[in-house]
């Protein structure tokens, strides 16, 4: 693939062009749909698009769902290979790459803006849901049976879209939230919802990092951010993740500077000047604390 110079955010606006990459063939869609939701059937687009995507986050969520063929895409710098009865669900603003998809591959992608769940309790989702977590498989394998119920909500929601009457939110969020469930259904050990207040801003904390972590590369921002205390963020960040919230932030400077290394035509020093706003030398230090090796070692793996 070609390297970038960054990792793009995407609105949902910037998504037919960076998907399709021709001007000779463009969807029709409505862009006042689209900004909160969207459906399609994977054969409809298979072979409009031209694969590997180059990684970007976007500010979205997004799911596949694969009927039948196989796919190949990232969740942070994990790769996952999955097909036939499966779906991949992608929270909002974690970098991803779709590295393939094959030809004969049948099933459905969706995106959504959490925006059209204004109805629901904060976190809800985060809390009920384990796919909505940054750190959880984004591969879930269902039943037969589960299946012919996902394929009916999917084919009810693409009915819904295609119309020309302005879209629903509450009803486009119904039948997801009924999909959810049935995907909640299939995944095992499916632990209790977690509706403690340290969840809760550990997961808000999660999603700053992935948001902000350009800008703010200290506890007190983020805490300041998330209007607690430095030492409240790290209590809550240590009950539920037996870590500091230093090391979350690490672990968040060392993933988005793999993915320069490995994806962009940043030179080292320049990762370390837009990124850590530090010295090559002290980047350097820095990377090799965390991972064991360093920059220039990492580099050369790929």
């Amino acid at each position: 693939m070609n390297k970038t110079e960054k990792i793009p955010t995407l609105k949902p606006s910037d998504m037919t062009s960076f998907h399709s990459h021709t001007i000779d063939w463009q969807p029709v869609i409505s862009n006042t749909k689209h900004q909160y939701f969207h459906v399609n059937r994977l054969e409809n687009f298979v072979d409009k698009m031209t694969f590997p995507l180059p990684p970007h986050r976007k500010t979205i969520c997004d799911f596949l769902y694969i009927k039948k063929g196989n796919s190949q895409r990232s969740k942070g710098l994990s790769n996952y290979e999955f097909g036939e009865s499966s779906v991949f669900f992608l929270p909002a603003y974690q970098i991803t790459q779709h590295q393939k998809i094959s030809h004969d591959c049948e099933g459905f992608f969706c995106h959504f803006d959490e925006k059209i769940f204004q109805f629901l309790p904060k976190n809800y989702l985060h809390e009920n849901y384990i796919f909505f977590q940054f750190q959880s498989s984004p591969i879930i394998n269902i039943s037969p049976e589960t299946q012919k119920h996902i394929e009916s909500i999917l084919e009810r929601l693409l009915l819904i879209y295609e119309d020309d009457q302005e879209l629903n939110k509450n009803i486009i969020a119904s039948y997801l939230l009924v999909l959810f469930e049935e995907l909640k259904k299939e995944i095992p050990n499916q632990s209790k919802k977690t509706k403690n207040a340290f969840f809760q801003v550990t997961e808000q904390y999660k999603i700053a990092l992935s948001q902000h972590i350009y800008q703010k590369q200290s506890i007190t921002e983020y805490a300041h951010l998330l209007n607690i205390s430095p030492n409240y963020l790290n209590k809550c960040v240590k009950n539920c993740t037996d870590k500091t919230a230093q090391d979350l932030l690490n672990e968040m400077l060392i993933l988005e500077a793999k993915t320069l290394l490995k994806y962009s035509n940043y030179q080292i020093a320049e990762i370390a000047v837009n990124l850590c706003n530090q010295t090559p030398s002290n980047f350097s230090r820095f990377f090799k604390s965390q991972t064991g090796i360093c920059p220039k070692e990492y580099v050369e793996l790929y």
